[in-house]
């Protein structure tokens, strides 16, 4: 493959055809050509899946290689970033990310059961070393656009019982990288990012122009 491609990379214990509708949104209302990449979010450290990510890419060869990760894969595409920054040139969009940390995990991690539950990923990305501590080079170098949920409906709500605006596992202020390009809030909650018409458009805005069609703050 030579021409431009949309890597989808989905979330915490999600398989890969969580993203399908993305995918299939942007293909045929935008022309792009998508592929679903899938990973072991629990079992996989935040390292290990990166450089899945990089190898799953290159073995297609893309002149282009744009990036749309929903909320754990979008962690996982920076990482992939930051380990090789040599990667083909794109564009990223998180969707739901918590790059700068995350209270529910952090408040579920204080126990066994969410120690396991929620993998090495999450342990190496989010609660111990979030982006904010290592992404700085990514968002020098690429066009990183991040959206947030603001519907505060998820199970991520009832462990953090947030103060804040959220999507309800992830709250806005931790999805606001320092250095992104753009920045965009929706109303919409965690798990409908990836099942909404309006935020898949917003993500081919984004990978076309370098933001998002009614702007933001980053």
């Amino acid at each position: 493959m030579t021409g431009e491609l949309v890597v989808l990379v989905h979330g915490l214990w999600m398989p890969g055809s969580e993203m399908a509708f993305v995918k299939h949104h942007l293909e045929k209302q935008h022309g792009f050509s998508g592929v679903l990449f899938s990973y072991p979010s629990v079992r996989g450290t935040l390292d290990e899946n990166a450089e899945l990510l990089a190898d799953f890419i290159g073995s297609m060869q893309p002149a282009t290689a744009n990036i749309v990760g929903h909320s754990l894969g979008g962690v996982v595409a920076l990482r992939m970033h930051a380990l090789n920054p040599g990667m083909p040139r794109g564009r990223v969009v998180c969707m739901g990310s918590p790059l700068c940390g995350s209270r529910a995990a952090n408040l579920a991690t204080r126990h066994g059961w969410g120690s396991a539950i929620l993998g090495k990923s999450v342990a190496a990305g989010v609660v111990s070393d979030a982006a904010n501590e290592w992404a700085t080079k990514v968002t020098e170098s690429r066009d990183v656009g991040c959206i947030a949920g603001t519907v505060p409906a998820g199970l991520g709500r009832i462990v953090a019982k947030f103060e804040e605006p959220s999507d309800g596992t992830v709250a806005v202020s931790e999805t606001r990288l320092p250095g992104i390009r753009d920045h965009l809030e929706m109303e919409i909650n965690h798990s409908g990012l990836v099942v909404s018409a309006k935020v898949a458009d917003q993500v081919a805005a984004f990978l076309k122009t370098g933001g998002f069609e009614k702007g933001g703050t980053p």
